[in-house]
């Protein structure tokens, strides 16, 4: 006689099955909350880095504090390529002068200044406070990741990304214990594929207007909006389909 392998009970798998969505939203939903909180400040700093002006015009305090767009004469010391999380990171070390230890520069991306560099070679260095925000060679210019706005920007995208796939994990959770409360049948495939897509849709809608522009109320209008058209085009082919209600 072979013997009765355990297995879970329906209800508890759909009891577990609700829980699982409820924490993982809660998550997502905190977490993109603590990315909110952080952003004033990193917009803040961007805002000041496109009103700064350059330290020739300004000249006084403000050059001496350094809150002002520096360009700086500089000499490559080496170039070096690595790894970090599977992306290519391209670094450049510099020398300002023998007086000053040099120090590295990470370069976005392989742009036309990376491609042309070697040791030796004479380079503009430009600077912002203690940032160093991009580089130039002759007429050519390449920024570093060190440049204010890319920070808020890809914040300011994962944040909404977080808090619409949070939002749907959370309303699965009530959707599943609404279902389970009644001993609704197993939901079909279109009641889960559909609103996946649609979920998929309006975080592109938002990272997308997170990336094409700067003003924060005209990128949450735009998420806003793109939500709501993804899920109500959601729950609308739902029915269409005849799977009743969606998540």
């Amino acid at each position: 006689m072979n013997p009765v392998s355990p297995s879970v009970p329906p209800e508890r798998s759909s009891l577990m099955g609700v829980t699982l969505a409820a924490v993982v939203g809660s998550v997502m939903v905190l977490a993109a909350a603590v990315l909110f909180a952080l952003l004033p400040g990193s917009l803040s700093e961007a805002r000041d880095f496109r009103a700064a002006r350059s330290c020739e015009e300004i000249g006084g305090s403000v050059a001496e504090n350094g809150d002002c767009l520096s360009a700086w004469p500089a000499t490559v010391v080496s170039t070096e390529t690595g790894r970090k999380n599977k992306a290519v990171t391209h670094w450049v070390t510099v020398d300002l002068s023998p007086e000053e230890p040099a120090f590295r520069v990470r370069m976005r991306g392989d742009g036309p200044v990376w491609e042309k560099l070697a040791p030796g070679s004479r380079v503009t260095v430009f600077t912002w406070r203690d940032l160093t925000w991009a580089m130039g060679l002759g007429e050519l210019r390449q920024d570093t990741t060190e440049k204010p706005g890319r920070a808020s920007t890809a914040q300011l995208a994962i944040g909404l990304a977080l808090l619409i796939v949070g939002a749907v994990f959370l309303r699965g959770a009530g959707w599943l214990h609404r279902r389970r409360a009644v001993r609704a049948p197993a939901a079909r495939a279109s009641q889960v594929l559909v609103p996946v897509a649609a979920t998929l849709a309006a975080v592109g809608v938002a990272a997308t207007a997170a990336v094409a522009t700067e003003n924060i109320w005209l990128v949450l209008l735009v998420t806003a909006a793109g939500c709501a058209v993804a899920w109500t085009a959601s729950a609308l082919l739902v029915r269409r389909l005849g799977g009743g209600r969606t998540a």
